[in-house]
Protein backbone atom coordinates (compact mmCIF):
# COMPACT_ATOMS: atom_id res chain seq x y z
CA UNK A 1 0.00 0.00 0.00
CA UNK A 2 2.65 2.33 1.23
CA UNK A 3 4.80 1.66 -2.88
CA UNK A 4 1.48 2.33 -4.19
CA UNK A 5 1.28 5.75 -2.52
CA UNK A 6 4.53 7.03 -3.23
CA UNK A 7 4.44 6.02 -6.94
CA UNK A 8 0.79 7.41 -7.32
CA UNK A 9 2.49 10.78 -5.71
CA UNK A 10 5.35 10.51 -7.97
CA UNK A 11 3.35 10.07 -11.40
CA UNK A 12 0.98 13.15 -10.02
CA UNK A 13 4.34 14.96 -9.91
CA UNK A 14 5.17 14.28 -13.38
CA UNK A 15 1.76 14.43 -14.45
CA UNK A 16 1.61 17.99 -13.10
CA UNK A 17 5.62 19.18 -14.48
CA UNK A 18 4.39 17.96 -18.20
CA UNK A 19 1.22 19.87 -17.94
CA UNK A 20 3.43 22.71 -17.27
CA UNK A 21 2.46 22.74 -13.56
CA UNK A 22 4.96 23.58 -10.66
CA UNK A 23 5.07 20.20 -8.86
CA UNK A 24 3.65 20.28 -5.08
CA UNK A 25 5.47 22.09 -2.28
CA UNK A 26 5.29 18.62 -0.26
CA UNK A 27 6.09 16.07 -3.48
CA UNK A 28 8.92 18.38 -3.72
CA UNK A 29 11.00 17.55 -0.89
CA UNK A 30 10.18 14.61 1.25
CA UNK A 31 6.89 15.50 2.68
CA UNK A 32 8.17 19.14 4.07
CA UNK A 33 5.88 21.62 2.94
CA UNK A 34 7.60 24.33 1.68
CA UNK A 35 6.33 27.19 -0.67
CA UNK A 36 9.63 28.20 -2.82
CA UNK A 37 7.30 30.97 -4.93
CA UNK A 38 6.34 32.97 -1.42
CA UNK A 39 8.65 35.01 0.71
CA UNK A 40 6.63 34.14 3.49
CA UNK A 41 6.54 31.40 6.02
CA UNK A 42 2.93 31.22 5.77
CA UNK A 43 2.56 28.63 3.32
CA UNK A 44 5.53 26.43 4.58
CA UNK A 45 5.82 23.99 7.65
CA UNK A 46 9.25 24.20 8.53
CA UNK A 47 9.77 22.58 11.98
CA UNK A 48 13.13 23.73 14.16
CA UNK A 49 14.43 20.38 15.26
CA UNK A 50 16.96 20.47 17.74
CA UNK A 51 20.23 22.67 17.05
CA UNK A 52 23.42 20.89 17.59
CA UNK A 53 26.26 23.36 19.33
CA UNK A 54 29.62 22.70 17.88
CA UNK A 55 32.83 24.63 18.95
CA UNK A 56 33.29 27.75 20.75
CA UNK A 57 35.92 30.55 20.44
CA UNK A 58 36.86 32.87 23.19
CA UNK A 59 38.72 35.48 21.80
CA UNK A 60 39.92 38.86 23.40
CA UNK A 61 37.29 40.88 21.95
CA UNK A 62 34.58 38.64 20.42
CA UNK A 63 33.45 35.21 20.88
CA UNK A 64 32.28 32.73 18.32
CA UNK A 65 30.12 30.03 18.27
CA UNK A 66 28.88 27.03 15.33
CA UNK A 67 25.70 26.22 15.93
CA UNK A 68 23.84 23.56 13.38
CA UNK A 69 20.43 23.90 12.49
CA UNK A 70 17.98 21.79 10.08
CA UNK A 71 13.98 22.71 9.84
CA UNK A 72 14.55 20.46 6.52
CA UNK A 73 15.33 16.93 5.82
CA UNK A 74 19.12 16.72 4.74
CA UNK A 75 20.00 20.43 4.66
CA UNK A 76 21.48 21.03 8.42
CA UNK A 77 23.34 24.89 8.43
CA UNK A 78 26.24 25.66 9.63
CA UNK A 79 25.57 28.87 11.65
CA UNK A 80 27.78 31.43 13.09
CA UNK A 81 26.92 34.05 15.80
CA UNK A 82 29.99 36.08 16.42
CA UNK A 83 29.00 37.99 19.94
CA UNK A 84 31.17 41.47 20.57
CA UNK A 85 32.44 41.06 24.24
CA UNK A 86 31.23 43.38 27.01
CA UNK A 87 27.81 44.03 25.16
CA UNK A 88 25.22 42.51 27.19
CA UNK A 89 22.38 42.38 24.51
CA UNK A 90 24.18 43.60 21.00
CA UNK A 91 22.20 44.38 17.93
CA UNK A 92 22.78 41.83 14.75
CA UNK A 93 23.72 41.89 11.43
CA UNK A 94 22.92 39.04 9.26
CA UNK A 95 25.79 38.46 6.23
CA UNK A 96 25.05 36.44 3.64
CA UNK A 97 27.64 36.18 0.63
CA UNK A 98 27.06 35.03 -3.05
CA UNK A 99 26.72 32.28 -4.64
CA UNK A 100 29.42 30.55 -4.79
CA UNK A 101 30.91 31.11 -1.24
CA UNK A 102 32.02 29.11 1.99
CA UNK A 103 31.85 29.61 5.62
CA UNK A 104 35.84 29.70 5.80
CA UNK A 105 35.60 33.36 6.39
CA UNK A 106 33.45 32.97 9.26
CA UNK A 107 36.52 31.20 11.00
CA UNK A 108 38.79 34.36 10.17
CA UNK A 109 39.65 36.23 13.50
CA UNK A 110 40.60 39.68 12.00
CA UNK A 111 37.16 39.63 9.89
CA UNK A 112 35.02 38.31 13.09
CA UNK A 113 36.78 41.57 15.01
CA UNK A 114 36.19 43.57 11.80
CA UNK A 115 32.11 42.45 11.92
CA UNK A 116 32.36 43.43 15.65
CA UNK A 117 33.95 46.50 16.23
CA UNK A 118 31.72 48.87 17.62
CA UNK A 119 29.48 46.55 19.44
CA UNK A 120 27.49 45.08 16.81
CA UNK A 121 27.40 40.70 16.43
CA UNK A 122 27.57 39.36 13.11
CA UNK A 123 25.49 36.20 12.38
CA UNK A 124 26.94 34.60 9.10
CA UNK A 125 25.56 31.10 6.89
CA UNK A 126 25.55 30.22 3.50
CA UNK A 127 22.36 29.97 1.30
CA UNK A 128 20.70 27.10 -0.18
CA UNK A 129 22.82 25.21 -2.67
CA UNK A 130 25.58 26.31 -2.03
CA UNK A 131 29.36 25.02 -0.19
CA UNK A 132 28.20 22.33 2.55
CA UNK A 133 24.38 22.94 1.48
CA UNK A 134 24.78 21.65 -1.78
CA UNK A 135 24.99 17.99 -1.54
CA UNK A 136 23.22 14.49 -2.63
CA UNK A 137 22.16 16.45 -5.83
CA UNK A 138 22.87 15.42 -9.59
CA UNK A 139 25.31 18.23 -10.96
CA UNK A 140 23.22 19.59 -13.47
CA UNK A 141 21.42 21.02 -10.32
CA UNK A 142 22.89 23.72 -9.71
CA UNK A 143 22.24 27.47 -8.17
CA UNK A 144 20.64 28.95 -11.47
CA UNK A 145 19.12 26.10 -13.21
CA UNK A 146 17.39 25.69 -9.15
CA UNK A 147 17.09 29.29 -8.50
CA UNK A 148 13.60 29.71 -7.41
CA UNK A 149 14.61 27.06 -4.54
CA UNK A 150 17.73 28.53 -3.75
CA UNK A 151 16.19 32.03 -3.26
CA UNK A 152 12.86 30.47 -1.60
CA UNK A 153 15.03 28.38 0.88
CA UNK A 154 17.35 30.99 1.92
CA UNK A 155 14.71 34.18 2.37
CA UNK A 156 12.63 31.62 4.46
CA UNK A 157 16.35 30.35 6.44
CA UNK A 158 16.62 34.20 7.03
CA UNK A 159 13.25 34.22 9.33
CA UNK A 160 13.65 30.71 10.79
CA UNK A 161 17.01 32.05 11.76
CA UNK A 162 15.93 35.35 13.69
CA UNK A 163 13.12 32.85 15.10
CA UNK A 164 16.24 30.80 16.68
CA UNK A 165 18.06 33.87 17.31
CA UNK A 166 15.07 35.35 19.39
CA UNK A 167 14.84 33.00 21.72
CA UNK A 168 18.29 33.98 23.25
CA UNK A 169 18.83 36.23 26.16
CA UNK A 170 22.07 37.61 24.71
CA UNK A 171 21.38 39.13 21.34
CA UNK A 172 18.73 42.03 20.16
CA UNK A 173 16.67 40.29 17.29
CA UNK A 174 14.15 43.45 17.18
CA UNK A 175 16.16 45.66 15.01
CA UNK A 176 18.36 43.77 12.61
CA UNK A 177 20.87 44.81 9.82
CA UNK A 178 21.90 42.49 7.01
CA UNK A 179 24.89 42.87 4.66
CA UNK A 180 24.77 40.51 1.37
CA UNK A 181 26.91 40.72 -1.80
CA UNK A 182 25.63 38.91 -5.26
CA UNK A 183 22.88 36.49 -4.78
CA UNK A 184 23.05 37.48 -0.69
CA UNK A 185 22.19 41.05 -1.71
CA UNK A 186 18.89 39.45 -3.50
CA UNK A 187 18.06 37.38 -0.84
CA UNK A 188 18.55 40.33 1.81
CA UNK A 189 16.07 42.25 -0.85
CA UNK A 190 13.26 39.47 -0.59
CA UNK A 191 13.42 39.15 3.39
CA UNK A 192 13.46 42.86 4.12
CA UNK A 193 10.16 42.94 1.83
CA UNK A 194 8.72 40.24 4.19
CA UNK A 195 10.12 40.41 7.83
CA UNK A 196 9.84 43.69 9.70
CA UNK A 197 12.56 43.07 12.06
CA UNK A 198 14.71 43.98 9.30
CA UNK A 199 15.64 47.42 9.58
CA UNK A 200 18.52 47.94 8.00
CA UNK A 201 20.00 46.58 4.36
CA UNK A 202 23.04 47.31 2.75
CA UNK A 203 23.59 45.22 -0.77
CA UNK A 204 26.52 44.82 -3.22
CA UNK A 205 26.01 44.19 -6.57
CA UNK A 206 22.47 42.12 -5.51
CA UNK A 207 21.46 40.21 -8.81
CA UNK A 208 17.80 40.67 -10.05
CA UNK A 209 15.98 41.88 -13.07
CA UNK A 210 16.04 38.02 -14.14
CA UNK A 211 15.39 38.27 -17.69
CA UNK A 212 18.09 41.19 -18.45
CA UNK A 213 20.32 39.17 -16.16
CA UNK A 214 19.84 35.55 -17.86
CA UNK A 215 20.50 36.95 -21.28
CA UNK A 216 23.68 38.56 -20.18
CA UNK A 217 25.41 37.49 -16.80
CA UNK A 218 28.84 35.97 -17.03
CA UNK A 219 27.96 33.70 -14.48
CA UNK A 220 25.72 31.42 -16.67
CA UNK A 221 27.69 29.24 -19.22
CA UNK A 222 26.71 29.80 -23.08
CA UNK A 223 25.64 26.15 -23.44
CA UNK A 224 22.71 26.30 -20.70
CA UNK A 225 21.76 29.99 -21.07
CA UNK A 226 18.58 28.99 -23.28
CA UNK A 227 17.38 26.85 -20.49
CA UNK A 228 17.00 30.22 -18.69
CA UNK A 229 16.05 32.80 -20.92
CA UNK A 230 12.90 30.44 -21.94
CA UNK A 231 9.54 32.06 -20.86
CA UNK A 232 8.49 28.83 -18.78
CA UNK A 233 11.62 29.17 -16.98
CA UNK A 234 11.66 33.30 -16.19
CA UNK A 235 7.53 32.72 -15.15
CA UNK A 236 8.73 30.44 -12.45
CA UNK A 237 11.41 33.10 -10.75
CA UNK A 238 9.30 36.39 -11.02
CA UNK A 239 8.20 36.11 -7.73
CA UNK A 240 11.04 36.71 -6.25
CA UNK A 241 12.60 39.17 -8.30
CA UNK A 242 13.99 41.75 -6.38
CA UNK A 243 12.67 44.76 -8.97
CA UNK A 244 9.00 43.91 -8.33
CA UNK A 245 9.87 43.51 -4.10
CA UNK A 246 12.13 46.81 -3.48
CA UNK A 247 9.55 49.24 -3.34
CA UNK A 248 8.08 46.94 -0.39
CA UNK A 249 10.90 46.86 1.77
CA UNK A 250 10.28 47.31 5.19
CA UNK A 251 13.78 48.34 6.35
CA UNK A 252 14.07 51.95 7.05
CA UNK A 253 17.04 52.12 5.40
CA UNK A 254 18.37 50.64 2.28
CA UNK A 255 21.64 50.85 0.62
CA UNK A 256 22.71 49.87 -2.76
CA UNK A 257 26.36 49.66 -4.10
CA UNK A 258 27.07 48.94 -7.54
CA UNK A 259 30.63 48.03 -9.50
CA UNK A 260 30.35 49.60 -13.38
CA UNK A 261 32.39 46.85 -14.60
CA UNK A 262 30.19 43.97 -13.36
CA UNK A 263 29.87 41.22 -15.19
CA UNK A 264 27.79 38.84 -13.08
CA UNK A 265 25.04 41.58 -12.90
CA UNK A 266 25.15 43.56 -16.14
CA UNK A 267 24.34 46.97 -16.22
CA UNK A 268 20.87 46.76 -17.78
CA UNK A 269 19.95 44.71 -14.81
CA UNK A 270 21.48 47.15 -12.21
CA UNK A 271 19.80 49.97 -13.44
CA UNK A 272 16.09 48.24 -13.27
CA UNK A 273 17.11 47.46 -9.68
CA UNK A 274 18.01 50.80 -8.80
CA UNK A 275 14.97 52.68 -10.10
CA UNK A 276 13.07 50.45 -8.27
CA UNK A 277 14.39 51.11 -5.08
CA UNK A 278 12.50 53.69 -2.64
CA UNK A 279 13.60 57.55 -3.22
CA UNK A 280 14.54 56.88 0.48
CA UNK A 281 17.39 54.54 -0.77
CA UNK A 282 21.06 55.60 -0.90
CA UNK A 283 22.76 54.24 -3.93
CA UNK A 284 26.45 54.49 -4.64
CA UNK A 285 28.32 53.57 -7.89
CA UNK A 286 32.02 52.49 -8.55
CA UNK A 287 33.83 52.09 -11.92
CA UNK A 288 35.53 49.22 -11.12
CA UNK A 289 36.93 46.22 -8.33
CA UNK A 290 40.20 48.71 -7.51
CA UNK A 291 38.06 51.54 -6.39
CA UNK A 292 35.62 49.70 -4.46
CA UNK A 293 38.67 48.11 -2.40
CA UNK A 294 40.29 51.39 -1.74
CA UNK A 295 36.88 52.99 -0.52
CA UNK A 296 35.64 50.18 1.38
CA UNK A 297 38.95 48.12 2.84
CA UNK A 298 39.91 47.85 6.81
CA UNK A 299 36.11 47.01 7.28
CA UNK A 300 34.53 50.01 6.18
CA UNK A 301 32.70 48.23 4.00
CA UNK A 302 30.50 47.39 7.19
CA UNK A 303 30.37 50.74 8.80
CA UNK A 304 27.29 51.86 7.06
CA UNK A 305 24.77 49.08 8.10
CA UNK A 306 26.18 48.87 11.73
CA UNK A 307 26.06 52.95 11.92
CA UNK A 308 22.08 52.21 10.76
CA UNK A 309 21.58 49.53 13.38
CA UNK A 310 22.68 51.55 16.17
CA UNK A 311 20.57 54.79 15.99
CA UNK A 312 17.64 53.26 15.35
CA UNK A 313 15.33 53.58 18.39
CA UNK A 314 14.64 50.33 20.81
CA UNK A 315 11.41 49.01 19.31
CA UNK A 316 8.84 46.40 21.57
CA UNK A 317 8.85 42.99 20.28
CA UNK A 318 5.65 42.11 17.73
CA UNK A 319 3.24 40.52 19.44
CA UNK A 320 2.23 37.70 16.54
CA UNK A 321 5.39 35.73 15.09
CA UNK A 322 6.84 37.49 11.85
CA UNK A 323 6.18 34.08 10.22
CA UNK A 324 2.33 34.27 10.14
CA UNK A 325 2.88 37.61 8.17
CA UNK A 326 1.80 37.79 3.93
CA UNK A 327 3.04 39.89 2.59
CA UNK A 328 26.60 41.88 -10.27
CA UNK A 329 29.75 41.73 -10.65
CA UNK A 330 30.84 38.95 -8.57
CA UNK A 331 34.09 40.61 -6.30
CA UNK A 332 36.05 38.13 -5.92
CA UNK A 333 36.10 36.25 -2.69
CA UNK A 334 37.52 38.31 0.15
CA UNK A 335 37.60 38.07 4.29
CA UNK A 336 36.35 41.72 4.01
CA UNK A 337 34.26 42.09 1.57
Amino acid sequence: MLLLLVCGAAVEAVWAQQAGEPASPASRHGGTVEDWSSLSLAGSELKPETPTFGEKDDLPGFTRELIQVQWRKGDPIDLYVIRPKYVAKPRVIVYLYSYPSETARFRDDDYCARVTSGGVAAVGFVSALTGHRYAMRPMKEWFISELQEALGKSVHDVQMILDFLSARQDLDVSNVGMFGTGSGGTIAILAAAVDPRIKAIDVLSPWGDWPDWMAASSLIPETERPNYVKLEFLKQVAPLDPVQWLPQVKAEHIRIQNIANDTVTPKAAQARIESAAPASAKVLHYDNTRQFYGATAGGRVFQWVKDQIRQIPETKPAVENTRRLAPTAQVAERHDD
